[in-house]
């Protein structure tokens, strides 16, 4: 390939690439459940902005095109909440969806609030469960949402920042 993905913090700048990346991310989504109007579809350009200055929010690059991101926030109750994990068509498969959400518990570990991590996924994406069972998250709790939709709640206990090492 030649060039390497790097993972950053996301800007005000990438929102426009992040929303677009997003759109075309959530349409297997929206097939498989047959719902269209899920909010990843709907988000405005200014809800997105807002997530992202709330952050913590990290892009993953391959060049400057941006082919990845993630988002999340930190609750009064200690929980960080992992969101909108989107990687490109092209790029899945190649364990970026993996490094993204490792990153975005590193940043989160930074905050001493952090005590655990929690995200959700359709009980029908088995590739997001495989992907986060395999990150050592647990299913909760479940909800159904409609009749096609059960929202599956996983959870993982956040390591101790010693815990996370970069390597160069």
């Amino acid at each position: 390939m030649g060039m390497s993905v790097t993972i950053s913090a996301a800007t005000a700048q990438d929102a426009e690439h992040i929303l677009k990346l997003q759109y075309l991310c959530y349409q297997s989504e929206a097939e498989l459940y047959g719902d269209y109007a899920i909010e990843p579809l709907t988000q405005s350009l200014d809800d997105l902005r807002a997530e992202i200055a709330d952050g913590p929010a990290l892009v993953a690059r391959l060049g400057d095109e941006v082919v990845a991101s993630v988002r999340g926030r930190v609750g009064e109750d200690g929980t960080a909440r992992i969101a909108k994990l989107i990687v490109h068509p092209r790029m899945q498969g190649h364990g970026l969806g993996g490094r993204l959400l490792d990153a975005i518990e590193e940043s989160f570990a930074r905050e001493p609030a952090a005590r655990r991590f929690r995200l959700f996924t359709g009980h029908r994406s088995e590739g997001n469960l495989r992907l986060y069972r395999s990150r050592g998250y647990v299913p909760v709790s479940r909800e159904q949402i409609g009749p096609r939709l059960t929202v599956v709640t996983l959870e993982k206990e956040a390591a101790s920042p010693a815990a996370f090492v970069t390597s160069a």
